[in-house]
């Protein structure tokens, strides 16, 4: 069994909780927030600190062991790396991480976060640009011999990941260095993972556009002038019990059917690509209502259309947002560049690193995404008492 960071103190629980609601808070001021952030660092320092700490202390022992219970057995070029880091007391300005370490937190951010594997986040590697397509134009019919570059061209375009950084600041305690390349390598890692699953989700759910140097999230609209506004309810879901589960089949299918045509009404394929995204809390009430037993005693949660439930803190109380998969964008490109961070910090005996990677996300257009409210009663039935003869 792969063995992971992820067993976190109470306090880093609370602080990312409370940074998440701190960045959604529209009211929240830029020194809020940045409080917030630096408290949810410190916190996550903390916990990792200690869980290294303790593991480091059980398990010494060689490498073969090691990599049987899940810790990396480090590359060549990762083992160089960071033995130099731990030789010099830390990074060097613009130092570029390995790409077999990046490729890992990029793998654990898909495997642990099943709201960024819904999105499909594309990993350009050192790539800054990619050619884009539209797949309606792709193709061309014509005579034979006739020429066909010109019509071929509209469908690709040149774009680049470059516009946007997303950051996370490495708070490294200098005790940390003395464990060991292997476990400076797992420790960075587990700092870049939290730190972009918090940020990409707030980026890619709630972004704000361009101009607040942020991603387009799937809760925004785009008009034509190029402004980002929040998108406005497409209806009410109550998930209503019936005899034959009529209701629930008919709101997600006019849920589904909206979906089906983009932004010029062109059609798109749904089938098993719609995900729907609700906040912890109020995914318990949609589990609920679309829940049975089965003649077995075994309980079944399931909803129609295959829909695919994910949670997600960044989706407020009583909404829910669908989007259909690959319908959008979100890519990360140009490794991850590693830069000291002269500040003093809260936490002592520790260096401050800022680790930037060039990130972006858009959606295709305001279709890809819809949000609904959610209504959903727990008034139990009233059952009549029986009368008695």
């Amino acid at each position: 069994m792969t063995m992971k960071l992820n067993n976190h103190s109470a306090a880093y629980d609370t602080a990312k909780a409370n940074y998440a609601n701190a960045i959604k808070n529209e009211a929240s001021t830029p020194e809020q927030v940045e409080t917030a952030w630096t408290e949810m660092q410190d916190a996550l320092v903390n916990s990792l600190t200690t869980q290294i700490t303790n593991q480091v202390l059980s398990n010494n022992m060689d490498n073969a062991v090691l990599a049987s219970r899940g810790v990396n057995v480090l590359t060549s070029e990762e083992k160089k790396f960071f033995n130099a880091v731990v030789t010099s007391g830390g990074f060097s300005d613009e130092d570029i991480l390995p790409k077999t370490t990046v490729n890992r937190v990029f793998e654990e951010l898909q495997n642990d976060y099943p709201l960024l594997a819904a999105i499909g986040i594309q990993d350009l590697g050192a790539v800054t640009r990619y050619i884009d397509s539209d797949p309606t134009k792709a193709y061309a019919w014509g005579n034979l011999f006739e020429g066909i570059a010109g019509q071929i061209a509209t469908a690709f375009s040149d774009k680049e990941v470059g516009q946007l950084k997303l950051t996370a600041f490495a708070a490294i305690p200098n005790d940390m260095l003395e464990l060991g390349p292997e476990w400076v390598e797992r420790y960075v890692r587990e700092l870049l993972k939290e730190s972009y699953s918090t940020g990409m989700e707030y980026g890619l759910v709630n972004g704000r556009g361009a101009t607040q140097k942020e991603p387009i999230g799937l809760t925004k609209d785009v008009a034509t002038n190029g402004a980002v506004t929040d998108k406005t309810s497409s209806g009410t879901l109550t998930f209503a019990p019936s005899q034959f589960g009529e209701i629930v089949a008919g709101e997600l299918h006019n849920v589904v059917a909206a979906l089906s045509v983009d932004a010029k009404n062109k059609i798109v394929k749904v089938a098993g690509k719609v995900v729907m995204v609700v906040n912890p809390t109020d995914a318990i009430s949609v589990q609920f209502r679309n829940t049975i037993q089965t003649a077995n005693g075994q309980w079944v949660t399931s909803l129609p259309y295959n829909i695919q439930v994910v949670e997600s803190d960044q989706i407020p109380s009583k909404k829910a947002l669908f989007f259909v998969k690959g319908r959008y964008t979100a890519r990360l490109a140009g490794g991850v560049k590693v830069k000291k961070f002269e500040q003093t910090l809260a936490i002592e005996d520790a260096t401050l690193y800022t680790l930037k990677q060039f990130a972006n996300g858009e959606p295709k257009d305001n279709k890809a995404a819809l949000l609904y409210d959610l209504d959903i009663d727990f008034t139990p039935p009233v059952v009549e008492p029986e009368e008695t003869p």
